[in-house]
């Protein structure tokens, strides 16, 4: 079953990391590509900008609205994720602790669905 890591960052702790413990996370997230691309559990992942970057769009009544930010002010975004292809639930909970930002932020591990709202 494929399942999706979604990293939740505050940015305010990641800046309280020296530059030492910036690169040793950025290290890490190297060798945890390299261990589940190398056992088959990768399919994919990215890192995402700052939500300052971020537009929001919605429709209503048929006209779009775009709005600069994301669609919820906190403290914590989505930083990055992963997508991995795991036989059990067990497997894919030690996976998001492998995940180098769980020490300081949250991993959210969530089953992907096909079209038809099925689990892949």
């Amino acid at each position: 079953m494929k399942y999706l890591l979604m990293i939740h960052m505050n940015p305010a702790v990641f800046e309280t990391l020296s530059e030492a413990e910036r690169t040793a996370v950025v290290d890490a997230h190297d060798e945890f590509q390299k261990r589940t691309r190398e056992s088959g559990e990768l399919v994919g992942f990215a890192a995402l900008a700052d939500p300052s970057n971020t537009t929001t769009v919605r429709v209503r009544g048929d006209v779009p609205a775009v709005t600069d930010g994301p669609y919820l002010e906190v403290k914590e975004h989505l930083a990055g994720f992963y997508v991995v292809d795991c036989e059990t639930v067990e497997r894919v909970n030690e996976l998001a602790a492998m995940v180098p930002d769980a020490r300081f932020a949250a991993v959210e591990v969530r089953p992907v669905m096909e079209d038809a709202g099925l689990e892949m």
